[in-house]
């Protein structure tokens, strides 16, 4: 089975362009045919789209919805604003989203979707790591989720969450509270020995995460992460390749690069 996992950086391009590829990079990341495609980073309007752009089956879930100013937008509102300059605008007005692609041998058996940092959470979070002002602000301007889906193959069934933590590069420890959040619930989602994926932009890396530290110890389980923040890591499957992001040349459209971020992709059993 092949996973692979992509923060679309709504469409723009490194560096950016007026004019966004979304569809483009959707289809470029299903041309080989993946079994589940892992998304970050989709502006609200393009979710319903996922589907007829991929072929796949497409379970979306809105993090932060369009809003204009502090007023609450549509996402039609948001596409239109976007478009006079995607690379400027970027998520100004759209919101955002994550999604997971299913290919057509796959069924999604149920969903789920968990807010990664709700008030609550936060304010204990941010008491117990001693969070200042600018901490705590920040880690509530926008909304963060994880999904979580069930798919079955024939008689078999695997669990996959996706998430997208908050970025906030002065203290890497919010993201890292937030991977926690997600694994904690994705694993009370598995039935036993059921196999477990993690994967999705988890802004912390392996080297500053003592999440990522836990999971990948006995008592947890999970694969060994790859490099970057980026990441898929499993528990109950064999990796057989991977997590390796894809190279340059890969993703290289119309004199740039496709997105900030590389395609990261593991084969397992």
């Amino acid at each position: 089975m092949l996973i692979r996992t992509w923060n679309l950086f709504h469409g723009n391009t490194k560096p950016p362009q007026r004019r966004a590829f979304l569809d483009e990079m959707v289809r470029l990341a299903v041309a080989d045919a993946p079994d589940v495609l892992c998304l970050q980073e989709i502006p609200a309007w393009a979710l319903p789209k996922l589907g007829a752009w991929s072929g796949y089956t497409a379970i979306g879930a809105i993090a932060a919805r369009p809003m204009l100013g502090p007023l609450p937008s549509t996402a039609e509102i948001g596409r239109v604003l976007t478009s006079i300059d995607h690379g400027v605008l970027r998520s100004a007005f759209s919101g955002q989203g994550n999604a997971i692609l299913a290919a057509p041998h796959l069924r999604v058996a149920d969903r789920h979707v968990l807010e990664l940092n709700p008030r609550r959470f936060r304010r204990k979070q941010s008491e117990w790591l001693e969070l200042g002002l600018f901490a705590r602000l920040a880690w509530g301007k926008e909304r963060r989720v994880c999904q979580v889906v069930r798919l079955r193959d024939g008689e078999r069934t695997l669990v996959l969450a996706n998430l997208h933590a908050t970025s906030y590069p002065p203290d890497e420890r919010l993201a890292d509270a937030e991977l926690l959040r997600a694994a904690v619930y994705a694993d009370g989602i598995a039935l036993p020995d059921e196999p477990l994926v993690l994967c999705g932009d988890f802004n912390v890396t392996f080297e500053r995460s003592r999440t990522l530290l836990d999971l990948n110890s006995p008592d947890w389980g999970f694969s060994r992460p790859g490099s970057g923040i980026d990441q898929i890591v499993v528990r109950g499957l064999r990796l057989e390749k991977g997590p390796e992001r894809w190279p340059r040349e890969r993703r290289e459209r119309h004199g740039a690069l496709l997105s900030d971020h590389a395609p990261v992709e593991a084969v397992v059993a």
